[in-house]
């Protein structure tokens, strides 16, 4: 079971590089950060970019795998976006991954002074969003015209250092959305649904995980299982990191992510817990 951790970009550079270096010293697979113009109720700050933030990260590391946790269709277009991602492959050395999403109803939705969006509208918009980008980033030149983004001759190279393309994790819940993750994903993500109890939070995560398998149809896939996004709180020992790494592969996930602990308000927990979490993983 790989590991994998999120560290939110709300610290200066001067003082958040030193959570991804110790990322990788503690031996995490891959780090990842969130791509929101803002967040919740840290919208105020402060606040910094996600693919600036993943590009000064990959030059004060050398193993660990980046990536966002997910990009959002809410303010990107494919052809821009997919420059960013080939830069950024590049400069890491090709550990660059794509997390990737429909963009939720919240502040980065509204800041551009966008129209609002139906659910259906969303997995619309997504759906094109991905094939546009996963052709921008495959193909030498590209044209296409959709409802929500077009593209004319636009162009690829270099291209990115992974080839075809960097790996695209796709984020879905929802069975149209699943279907994307399994055509265009090597890899699927979920935080699954709120529940009431974090028995409850299982039994969705076990439902998710089986309607996955349906379609997937047996595709070779990575699957990550987000523990701690769902209001239940961080994980708080290592122990309990251990027992839910466990549950998490019995369903078929190959990776496990968790927050960063934060000093106050959204993941807050003790720092410590990941250097226990390191060192059980590390005698595992």
């Amino acid at each position: 079971m790989r590991a994998g951790v999120v560290i939110l970009q709300d610290q200066r550079w001067a003082t958040a590089h030193q959570r991804w270096r110790r990322a990788e010293e503690y031996g995490f697979d891959h780090a990842w950060t969130y791509d929101h113009i803002g967040w919740r109720d840290l919208v105020d700050g402060p606040w910094f970019d996600g693919l600036m933030t993943l590009t000064a990260a990959a030059t004060v590391t050398g193993r660990i795998r980046l990536g966002t946790m997910v990009a959002s269709a809410n303010f990107r277009h494919p052809v821009p976006f997919a420059r960013e991602l080939t830069a950024l492959d590049d400069i890491s050395g090709g550990r660059a991954m794509l997390g990737v999403g429909a963009g939720g109803f919240g502040y980065d939705a509204t800041v551009l002074g966008q129209a609002g969006l139906t659910l259906r509208e969303r997995a619309d918009r997504f759906a094109e969003f991905v094939e546009l980008l996963d052709l921008v980033l495959r193909q030498d030149r590209t044209t296409w015209t959709g409802r929500y983004y077009s593209a004319v001759d636009a162009r690829r190279a270099p291209g990115c250092v992974q080839q075809p393309r960097l790996p695209f994790v796709v984020a879905a819940n929802g069975p149209r959305a699943m279907r994307l993750a399994a055509r265009f994903g090597q890899g699927w993500v979920t935080s699954g649904l709120a529940g009431d109890d974090r028995a409850q939070w299982w039994e969705r995560i076990a439902t998710l995980a089986a309607r996955f398998d349906d379609v997937a149809a047996g595709a070779a896939m990575d699957r990550y299982l987000v523990l701690d996004s769902t209001g239940h709180g961080p994980v708080r020992s290592a122990a309990e990191f251990v027992d839910e790494a466990g549950r998490a592969g019995e369903l078929g996930f190959t990776d496990v992510v968790i927050h960063w602990p934060r000093p106050e308000g959204w993941y807050a927990g003790d720092e410590a817990t990941l250097e226990a979490i390191a060192a059980a993983r590390r005698s595992s």
